[in-house]
């Protein structure tokens, strides 16, 4: 396990000059209200590169003339009276012996220690503008080691962002059988409760039915806060009040997946809520099945990102003209936009450590290709609420499906097709 993260440092080092030096500090632990902490969740790109899940603590990397990596740890210090209160910490020695850091520190010794080991060095990598705090920091380190000698280069600062991101934009072996692991719970999930949910139930009852079947399964927690939208809530884009009946006769959309090991997936589902589709849910249903259908088929390594986007579109276009939402057209409708009035949001994201995951969309100045590793969400949707200009039986009819696909060398594979997307599978199951 150590070596895995040794060696994503040493992937790292390799994509930067030599004499350079990354900073990447964790996560704190955050307030709810008063003294009452939620539970602790490590900084993403701090957790890529060390799997040491303790707060307050910081990664440096130098990266010398040869290109050798040197890795340094600031931790919470050994308290055996706080560990009684909060659990073991690994202290310097832990850090080093357990986690295969080449170096390790008290993380209260940060201020005194970290201008000189940046000292010499011609700049400094780190995540700009993500944290106030770490920016602050990260300038004072430098004024600090300057003023050691003030003959010695200057240190630039540059961001590490995308140099992150895009290493952890192709996942490896062992992560993709965890993101496998994450996928397979949440799709459970979603079979489940469409065998569960009924017509007067509460959006809350169905939202803890999720958590509940996460977390039986090994995915304490939600990957994000789960959408559970019934009726025309659905037509929120980010709807999570989750607090409204359930009524006989609208679809519920469900959009809730679980973090397992610290991986995201994210699945979003619309199911008719008491078991059948009426025929306006029907037609609007298969427009935008049949979208997510094209895009996934595209998702290969001889497209780009941008290609499954515009198939989307231009199915859910023609789709609206077939069923007399729009009128003119398909070429003419999409190049004007007219469908951004009910399908108004990207195709899909990046995901992994973070459901919105880390990585680029541009790459040399054009739309990123697929590569195999990568895993990317699909998720075309079409939101019709009750104040558009449109027939009534189409009003309120909130649809996305959204499944989880892993590029592969040969073309992809759906992670989450566990849960079924075909409305007749789906209706047989809530039967």
């Amino acid at each position: 396990m150590k070596n895995r993260y040794a060696d994503r440092r040493s992937k790292l080092g390799a994509m930067l000059p030599k004499n350079s030096a990354v900073v990447i500090a964790g996560a704190a632990v955050q307030y709810r209200n008063a003294d009452s902490s939620h539970a602790f969740r490590q900084d993403s790109n701090f957790w890529y590169l060390t799997g040491f899940n303790e707060p307050e603590s910081t990664l440096v990397l130098l990266i010398n003339e040869s290109k050798d990596v040197q890795s340094i740890a600031f931790v919470p210090k050994k308290d055996a009276l706080k560990e009684i209160w909060d659990g073991y910490r690994a202290g310097p020695n832990g850090a080093v012996k357990d986690h295969g850091f080449d170096l390790a520190f008290d993380n209260t010794e940060i201020d005194e220690r970290l201008p000189d080991l940046l000292a010499g060095y011609n700049q400094v990598f780190y995540p700009v503008g993500k944290s106030q705090k770490l920016d602050a920091d990260v300038i004072d380190w430098i004024k600090t080691a300057r003023s050691k000698d003030r003959h010695s280069s200057p240190i630039d600062i540059a961001d590490a962002s995308s140099k992150i991101g895009n290493e952890r934009l192709i996942k490896d072996k062992d992560e993709i059988e965890i993101m496998k692991k994450a996928c397979q719970i949440s799709a459970e999930a979603h079979v489940e409760a469409m065998k569960f949910v009924k017509p007067g139930m509460n959006e809350q009852e169905l939202e803890a039915f999720y958590q509940y079947q996460f977390s039986k399964r090994g995915g304490r927690f939600a990957a994000y806060t789960p959408i559970v939208a019934g009726g025309e809530n659905a037509c929120v884009l980010h709807y999570v009040e989750n607090s409204k009946a359930l009524k006989d006769g609208d679809l519920v959309l469900v959009d809730a997946g679980c973090e397992f090991e610290l991986y995201a997936s994210d699945i979003t589902r619309t199911y008719p809520i008491n078991g059948k589709f009426t025929a306006a849910q029907l037609a609007i249903y298969e427009v935008v099945l049949e979208a997510q259908q094209k895009s996934i088929e595209a998702v290969t390594v001889n497209n780009n990102v941008m290609d499954s986007q515009i198939i989307s579109e231009k199915v859910i276009t023609q789709g609206l003209i077939d069923l007399g939402i729009l009128n003119g057209s398909m070429e003419e409708l999409h190049e004007t936009g007219a469908f951004k009035d009910f399908y108004m949001h990207k195709i899909g994201h990046w995901l992994g450590i973070d459901v919105h995951d880390a990585g680029d969309y541009i790459e040399d100045g054009e739309y990123m290709k697929f590569k195999p590793g990568m895993v990317t969400t699909v998720e075309p949707g079409i939101y019709i609420s009750s104040t558009a200009n449109v027939k009534d039986q189409w009003k309120g009819i909130g649809i996305r499906i959204e499944d989880n696909i892993l590029v592969t060398a040969k073309g992809n594979q759906n992670l989450t097709d566990f849960v079924p997307s075909n409305p007749k599978e789906i209706e047989a199951l809530m039967a």
